[in-house]
Order: structure tokens, then C-alpha cells, then sequence
């Protein structure tokens, strides 16, 4: 009873987290990063503005969620110390998604106290903003371990994995990549925004103009190189460990790749519009959850001693 209880409040704190970073995207969308000054942990120097604008609002509902996931998170490390033994995936897990929500607090009071918000276009936030979002995935990514490994146990074996773990590795090495690519073009999108596709071709290609124009052309390409080859690796190491779980979790993956691609597709279309914007990032985040529990899963199976599609396994 105690581990069902465990594994639904797990998963609750990752949706609530989810929704967390979402909003955090309305944050930097809308331009209200700087809505709370330079202040931090208050807002204006208020414990709870009083009288807020509507930026104010915006960006002290994004702090005021962040701190209840943040004890969430330490509510999820505290119950897995006293329902797990120690050594414990869950504990790992937990005391991993613990340490990246501290770490996700300082960048979020880093951007605030240097100011790296608003309409700062500065080389400073655009080095800060792909680490901010790669550390979201680490988060999120520890948040969907701790809860997976409550009600499924099985440890994760690195050395001998052969193709399988090189193959599987490249593709989490690609999906960071694609985050961070993402990052600078949701950025470019904030501070210099364009009516349609054309006009933003057309703005990269003027002479002079900020380096983020330039830089957000590279992710859809980044992202569909990267999404065609996870969806074949899954593919093929799903056929190469076959399991209920493996087999599940590739139709999944491959579900929300696809859905991930298209909402792409969208949210090029419309210019980066936020309607297309929030979902683009949750399946982004979807994406990297079903794809590490598929590794997750897949390397706790023992290899195969057959020759696979991806070669001698084991």
C-alpha cells in the first residue's frame, strides 16, 4: 500500500513539475520575466505583491508554483528515505531529482538577480537558457525515474550493452541537443518575434542583426535528424529486447515523436504563437521522459546472446 501510494504521489509531483515549466515558458513568452524587479526570493521586494500588474502576476505565479514543486520534491525525498531501504533505486532517483530542483532554483534566481530576463539579449542569457532547460530535463527525467522504480524495481546495467547501449546513449545524447538547440530558438522567438516563417527567413539572412536570429534557423533541423534516428533505434532495440515493457514503451515513444514533429510543424507556422509554443515544449519533455524509460527498462534486461539488426548484442 505504502509503494502505491508512493508511486501515484511520484507521479503527481512530475505533472505538477510539468506544468511548472510550462508556465515557465508563459513566463519568458510574455516578456514577464522581470516582473518581480531584481529581486529575489521576493517579488519588488514583497514577500506577496500587493498590488501586481499583470507581469508581476505572471512571473509570481511561476514563483510561487516553482516553490511548492520544490517541496514537492523534498516531500518525495523525505518518504522515499523512510519507505525504501537504503541503496534503493527510488532513493537514488529522488535524491537525483532533489538535486536538480536546488540546482534549477539558483539558475531561476541567477536570471533574476543578473537580470538576464525581459528583453536582455545578452551572449550571458543565451549561455544560461540551454543549461536551464537541459537541467529541466535532468529534473523531470529523475522525477519519472524515482516514480517508474517504485513499482518497477529493476536496476539498469551499463557494461555489456554492446550496440544496444551505444545506440540508445547517442539517442539521449540527441534529445539534450535538441533541447538545448530549442532553448536558444524559443529565446530568439521571445526577444525578436516575426509574423510568419518568411519574414523570419528574411531576418536572418539581414546583415548585423543578434546572433539568436541567426542560431534559432538550426533547430528544426537538429530535431528531425534527431527524432527520425530515435524512432529507429527504438525500434530495432525494441526487437532486439522484447519485453512487454519495451514494446509498450517504443509505441509510446514513437507516438510522441510523431505528435512532437507536428506540433514542430505548427509552432513554425505560427511563428512561435504560445498556443502552439506550451505544447511544443510538454511534448518535448514527454518525449525525453518516454525515451529515458525505454533506455531505463531496455538496460535492465539481459542482452540477448542472437544477432540482432543492431548486431552482436551481449
Amino acid at each position: 500500500m505504502i509503494s502505491r501510494r508512493f508511486t501515484l504521489y511520484a507521479w503527481l509531483t512530475l505533472a505538477f513539475t510539468l506544468l511548472v515549466i510550462v508556465w515557465g515558458d508563459v513566463v519568458q513568452a510574455t516578456g514577464s520575466g522581470d516582473g518581480c524587479g531584481a529581486h529575489w526570493p521576493t517579488c519588488n521586494g514583497e514577500p506577496i505583491p500587493t498590488s501586481p500588474g499583470l507581469a508581476t502576476l505572471i512571473e509570481f505565479l511561476h514563483r510561487a508554483s516553482s516553490g511548492l514543486s520544490l517541496l514537492l520534491t523534498l516531500g518525495l525525498l523525505v518518504w522515499s528515505w523512510r519507505a525504501f531501504p537504503k541503496g534503493h533505486l527510488v532513493r537514488r532517483g529522488a535524491g537525483l531529482a532533489m538535486f536538480f530542483m536546488v540546482l534549477e532554483s539558483l539558475v531561476g534566481a541567477a536570471l533574476v538577480l543578473f537580470q538576464w530576463v525581459g528583453t536582455d539579449a545578452s551572449l550571458a542569457r543565451a549561455v544560461i537558457a540551454p543549461i536551464h532547460l537541459v537541467n529541466t530535463l535532468f529534473l523531470v527525467g529523475s522525477l519519472a525515474l524515482t516514480a517508474w522504480w517504485s513499482s518497477h524495481p529493476q536496476p539498469p546495467v551499463l557494461r555489456g550493452q554492446g550496440s544496444v547501449g551505444l545506440a540508445l546513449g547517442v539517442g539521449l545524447l540527441g534529445l539534450v541537443l535538441v533541447a538545448a538547440s530549442g532553448a536558444l530558438t524559443s529565446l530568439g522567438d521571445a526577444l525578436f518575434p516575426v509574423r510568419d516563417t518568411t519574414e523570419a527567413i528574411a531576418q536572418s539572412r539581414t546583415p548585423g542583426e543578434n546572433f539568436l536570429v541567426y542560431l534559432r534557423l538550426y533547430h528544426p533541423f537538429i530535431a528531425i535528424v534527431v527524432s527520425l534516428y530515435a524512432v529507429v533505434v527504438v525500434g530495432l532495440v525494441a526487437a532486439a529486447r522484447p519485453s512487454q515493457q519495451t514494446r509498450r514503451l517504443s509505441r509510446l515513444v514513437g507516438v510522441l515523436f510523431l505528435a512532437q514533429l507536428a506540433m514542430g510543424y505548427l509552432n513554425v507556422r505560427a511563428a512561435a504563437a504560445l498556443y502552439t509554443q506550451l505544447p511544443h515544449l510538454l511534448l518535448s519533455d514527454l518525449v525525453w521522459i518516454s525515451f529515458l524509460l525505454f533506455t531505463a527498462v531496455t538496460l535492465s534486461l539481459k542482452p540477448q546472446r542472437a544477432r540482432t539488426p543492431l548486431g552482436e548484442v551481449g
